[in-house]
């Protein structure tokens, strides 16, 4: 069933983040060394390239944060980075590891500060909103971010296909909400949603297609919006 109402789509993250929430302690462990240097990077590079006036230290929002890995990598590189994740034993994780400060919310209902972030790092986390619930969610992102502030996502996608619903969770009493989106339907979302692309591409890297489950996109918020 696809999650489309209002009702719905809380069902669906509330499931998604109990889910997560049950294995959080052996999530974190068999995460904490995962390679994503390469989707760092991607977020970085066209913030620090050709920008006399965006410095580092740079404000930066990591979505879905988990453990915190990524907060403590942005924060010896010098940035300023705040997490943000709906699991609270995640959000205890982050802190004790990183130090930064780490906003409990989740992706269907965010609130975040106007024009607060210079970038924001959604990695492996936007494929289990709802299709009906990401124009929302991607407003809030886009709000959040300065202009000319970038965006970076890697999703999960469909192999051409547009693919969501229900599917099985990490225990045998927990299921997961997943949205499985071709390139063509992702990129037109985010366009319409305001953002302008710079780079895509598929993970992990060196395998052939058909081994690469991820997409990943590099937006940025127009600076005369």
């Amino acid at each position: 069933m696809v999650a489309q109402s209002a009702s719905e789509i809380r069902e669906a993250t509330r499931a998604t983040l109990l889910d997560y929430g049950v294995v959080a302690e052996g999530y974190a462990a068999g995460n904490m060394n995962h390679d994503v240097s390469q989707n760092i990077a991607a977020l970085m590079a066209p913030l620090l390239a050709g920008t006399a006036d965006r410095k580092a230290p740079l404000d930066i929002l990591d979505v879905c944060c988990a453990s915190g890995r990524d907060l403590l990598t942005f924060t010896q590189m010098g940035h300023k980075a705040v997490g943000l994740d709906g699991v609270p034993a995640f959000c205890q994780m982050a802190r004790s590891l990183s130090g930064c400060e780490v906003w409990e919310q989740d992706l269907s209902a965010l609130e975040l500060p106007p024009e607060r972030f210079d970038g924001i790092f959604a990695n492996a986390c936007l494929f289990h909103l709802p299709s009906a619930a990401l124009p929302a969610a991607l407003a809030q992102l886009r709000l959040a971010l300065r202009p000319g502030g970038v965006l970076f996502v890697s999703n999960a996608h469909g192999f051409g296909e547009d693919k969501e619903g229900w599917t099985c969770g990490r225990t045998e009493q927990t299921r997961s909400y997943v949205c499985w989106l071709s390139e063509e339907t992702w990129v037109a979302t985010c366009t319409r949603a305001g953002f302008q692309l710079l780079d895509s591409y598929y993970r992990p890297p060196g395998k052939p297609r058909a081994q690469q489950p991820f997409l990943a996109t590099v937006w940025r918020r127009p600076a005369t919006s």
